[in-house]
């Protein structure tokens, strides 16, 4: 007997986010680089080169979230979520790209330092902490629950962070003059790249890889199918992520007195849903001892 559980939750509609933080990133990119030249400052210049690589991954990010709304058909049975992954995925890659290209700047500009313009510094990037920090709060509510959400937002929060000390720079360097600061910044904000993107490049592979979700302990899960008066053993227990906010289960459950009734599958399914967020859960109810292909796995 099996029973396969949809509990589809109706996530709230980031479209206009995604329009809103590209068209402002896409503006601020290119003030930042015009101004960043004219200034001679790499703080500016590696910033909008990171604000660069940051509009690409909204778009990934906004194109994952469009087609994992898209209904399953014939050929996608369990619709388009994985793209959210994929663009998560992509998204950190893309950053560790721009974390290179930063840090390679830096480090030659060392030996060939360049005066800037502080106040034409300070003013641009007093823009870029406004502007990248009304982007990051659009995601805000999104971000606890999708990892794709949650990788535009940390970006974003993390853009206004390096702006703010872009601000910082500038304002050190008319009072000191000091030219090794603009190049010391842009490896400080290469660090602060990397530090935020690992994570999301750690999680959005582990999912890749039909990993168990950070949000789920199998092993309660397991407990919890155990406890259930109706169950007398569990195996081929399989938990992954259909996409960065749904999380599917299939289990095979033995029961102690015959096939349990209809009713017994919807509520597994439901306490499923409500104390692990396991959205679709395919439970497949044995009798006794059946040879399975899958034997020896969880």
């Amino acid at each position: 007997m099996n029973d396969h559980s949809h509990s589809h939750s109706h996530a709230a509609n980031y479209n206009h986010a995604f329009i809103i933080g590209i068209t402002l990133n896409v503006l601020f990119v290119l003030a930042e680089a015009f101004y960043g030249w004219q200034a001679d400052s790499l703080a500016l210049l590696s910033d909008a080169g990171h604000n660069l690589s940051d509009v690409l991954g909204l778009l990934m990010a906004w194109g994952g979230f469009y087609l994992a709304r898209l209904r399953p058909n014939q050929k996608h049975t369990y619709g388009w979520g994985r793209a959210t992954i994929m663009a998560a995925l992509f998204n950190a890659l893309i950053l560790l790209v721009a974390i290179g290209g930063i840090a390679w700047e830096a480090i030659s500009r060392f030996s060939h330092p360049v005066p800037i313009q502080g106040g034409i510094v300070m003013l641009v990037a007093a823009v870029g902490v406004v502007i990248n920090g009304i982007t990051a709060w659009l995601f805000m509510s999104g971000n606890k629950d999708d990892l794709n959400l949650r990788g535009a937002f940390l970006h974003m929060a993390a853009d206004a962070l390096v702006s703010l000390g872009v601000v910082i720079a500038g304002a050190l360097y008319i009072w000191s003059g000091w030219t090794w600061l603009d190049p010391a910044i842009s490896l400080v904000i290469a660090v602060v790249i990397l530090l935020g993107t690992w994570g999301l490049l750690h999680q959005s592979l582990h999912l890749s890889l039909d990993g168990v979700p950070a949000s789920i302990e199998l092993d309660k899960v397991k407990d919890h199918l155990l406890a259930l008066p109706e169950v007398s053993d569990v195996h081929d227990l399989h938990v992954w992520a259909m996409s960065t906010s749904e999380i599917a289960l299939t289990a095979h459950l033995v029961a102690r007195d015959g096939h349990p009734e209809d009713d017994f599958l919807n509520r597994v399914a439901e306490e499923l849903h409500d104390k692990f967020g396991i959205d679709h859960a395919t439970i497949q109810v044995e009798t006794g001892n059946l040879a399975c292909a899958l034997s020896g796995h969880v």
